[in-house]
């Protein structure tokens, strides 16, 4: 049963114990767990009933002895019942403190995410990259602000945190904070994750987040087709910076690689593949998932123009690449020179590669989801869903052949 208590009386020799009185502990557990209490008493070993944790014995001082056990006992569970009563976690310390009248330190949610993410910063280029790190920075700077404007308060007890919490939080984070859909969902799982190594320590007995359940959206990936990539491709640039933009960029368009994975590409990443070509053989900082790409002659082209460029020579660097704030927003400036509507950004050319590029062109998704570095294939079928373009093609082949066998069809029966 949840949040049952056992105790029990026992004798705690010390290290060096040869003989005498023995002093006299209660043992409290709940759910598992143990807390110790001092009787402050003491008693003889050979006059003690271990599996009754009573003293053995008929005299008066055995039975004074066992009367104050029994009294200890009774107010013990009587600190049991007023956690229960007033709706308190009830572990074996928060027993024991509530018998002895020493409050339980609360344990405060903001010390705790704090203390998460000093840990994840920690730990930065390892297990994790500095975008997860501001995801979570945001998640708790929008949980403080949610504190002050629910409650009005900078803190709160993690065992105060409730259904209504976790609901009220997402309600803040759409309506006040005007998240779309999907960053409120991060932000609320990036707050799970805090909750779940509340529960994990034993902080908490009772899961805020059961019966909770909301979901992502499915985005609609924008990517270029064969005719915005040649766009780019052919345009010529009298600006260094556009020309070297657009070639980095269309590195990525028949890479798929993404920002932060073109920025750490050696000359130690490029090497022959099992088919005896050159490949880029890397690791996908995101998820730690090996990515191992055949080098097409697009972007082998690229990497021979640039492989004698002074940045590339001091940084050792396979492409001159520089700040993603600063790639995209030259981005901008070349998709309004090629006249491309569409919201150019470095990010894209991964999203191109995977549809445009492999997907449209009979690459199996097994292939690309592996040159991709997904951890699973359902993240590549997102895009092969919006491939309708390629559908249509399909079809108008299709069309056109049942056409021709149509006529055929039609002439030999004289129609």
């Amino acid at each position: 049963m949840q949040n049952s208590i056992n105790l029990l009386f026992y004798l705690k020799k010390p290290k060096a114990y040869t003989s005498g009185m023995v002093p006299i502990y209660l043992r409290i557990t709940v759910c598992g767990q143990r807390a110790e209490i001092s009787t402050g008493r003491e008693w003889l070993p050979e006059k003690w009933n271990s599996s009754a944790g009573r003293a053995n014995g008929t005299k008066e001082d055995v039975k004074a002895l066992n009367i104050y056990l029994d009294s200890i006992q009774a107010k013990v569970y009587e600190a049991h019942r007023r956690l229960l009563d007033t709706g308190e976690t009830v572990s074996a310390e928060a027993v024991k403190n509530r018998f002895t009248g020493k409050a339980e330190k609360p344990r405060m949610l903001v010390p705790i995410f704090q203390d998460h993410n000093n840990k994840m910063k920690a730990l930065l280029g390892q297990e994790y990259s500095p975008g997860t790190l501001c995801r979570y920075t945001t998640a708790l700077k929008h949980t403080t602000d949610f504190l002050n404007w629910k409650y009005s308060i900078s803190d709160i007890d993690i065992r105060k945190i409730g259904h209504a919490f976790i609901t009220e939080f997402e309600f803040y984070l759409r309506s006040v904070r005007k998240c779309n859909n999907n960053s409120a969902v991060k932000y609320v799982k990036n707050f799970g994750k805090i909750i779940r190594i509340c529960i994990s320590n034993s902080w908490l007995d009772k899961d805020p987040f059961v019966n909770y359940n909301s979901k992502f959206k499915e985005v609609i990936r924008a990517f270029l087709s064969q005719d915005e990539i040649d766009k780019i491709a052919a345009k010529e640039f009298s600006i260094e910076r556009l020309d070297q933009v657009r070639d980095i960029f269309l590195f990525s368009c028949y890479t798929g690689l993404a920002y932060i994975d073109v920025k750490q590409l050696t000359r130690n990443n490029i090497g022959l593949g099992i088919d005896g070509e050159k490949w880029i053989f890397t690791s996908r900082q995101k998820t730690d998932t090996q990515s191992n790409i055949p080098l097409l002659p697009v972007a082998e082209k690229v990497l021979n123009k640039y492989k004698n460029h002074p940045q590339c020579i001091n940084e050792k660097s396979l492409l001159p690449i520089l700040s993603n704030q600063k790639m995209n927003s030259y981005l901008k400036e070349i998709a309004d020179v090629c006249g491309i509507t569409k919201e150019l950004t470095f990010h894209i050319a991964r999203h191109t590669f995977a549809t445009t590029v492999t997907l449209s062109n009979g690459v199996s998704i097994e292939s690309v989801s592996k040159m991709l570095g997904h951890r699973s294939i359902k993240t590549t079928q997102h895009y092969a869903k919006i491939l309708d373009r390629k559908v249509s093609d399909d079809m108008k082949m299709l069309k056109q052949k049942l056409n021709q066998s149509s006529i055929v069809i039609l002439k030999n029966t004289g129609t």
